[in-house]
């Protein structure tokens, strides 16, 4: 009886799995929106359960990679209640609530990012 390689194990598919799983890895590691300094990793875990007789053990393989996960996206709300009483929310695009800002086009614009003209918003 010849010891198992794991390059041949299941007709090479245990190795394909931990390259798909290292690809992964890399993709995860050079996309800008991780953080760089989470360590990831691919782990092999090999579950073997013998029969009754100890002579044959029926396996199952797993392979999983632990990437780090997308950063965050920040954003802030703003809170109020409409003209029917209910509660409503916006995005707030300025620093500060009630505030006027310049847009990303040079206009003014309220705290949520809507042009005023003239003293009007659009």
């Amino acid at each position: 009886m010849h010891g198992i390689d794991i390059n041949t194990l299941s007709g090479g598919a245990v190795a394909e799995r931990i390259n798909r799983e290292l690809q992964r890895v890399a993709e995860n590691i050079l996309d800008p929106n991780t953080n760089a300094a989470v360590a990831r990793t691919v782990t092999v875990t090999i579950k073997i359960k013998p029969d009754e007789s100890r002579q044959i053990g029926v396996t199952d393989i797993q392979i999983k990679s632990g990437l780090a996960p997308t950063r965050g996206i920040p954003a802030q709300f703003i809170f109020d209640y409409g003209k029917d009483g209910k509660a409503v929310m916006a995005e707030l695009r300025s620093s500060e609530r009630n505030q006027f800002m310049v847009d990303d086009d040079g206009d003014v614009a309220d705290d949520r990012g809507k042009k005023v003209v003239n003293g009007n918003f659009r």
